[in-house]
């Protein structure tokens, strides 16, 4: 289980190991214009790929994994993942 992230330059699925974190171009055009898809990552648990959105990579919104077998909930700090505590 990864704690921190790691970027990856070009789009290349098969280095999408979890807790990668690919940053997409035309990001203003996906999503809902206050709060677009800006990156592609793999969940840091399961490794399964979705889409985040601004404030999921930049101002720490929380995510939940969408994985059939993962229910991770974390969230990003500068390059950190940290992951919610267990009730």
């Amino acid at each position: 289980m990864s704690a921190d992230l790691q970027f990856l330059e070009e789009w290349i699925p098969e280095r999408m190991d979890p807790g990668t974190v690919f940053v997409l171009e035309n990001k203003t055009k996906l999503g809902h214009a206050q709060n677009p898809y800006v990156a592609v990552m793999s969940c840091p648990r399961c490794g399964t790929m979705g889409l985040i959105t601004q404030r999921q990579l930049c101002e720490g919104e929380t995510m939940i994994c969408g994985g059939n077998q993962c229910s991770a909930e974390y969230r990003l700090e500068g390059e950190s993942i940290l992951y919610r505590r267990p009730q």
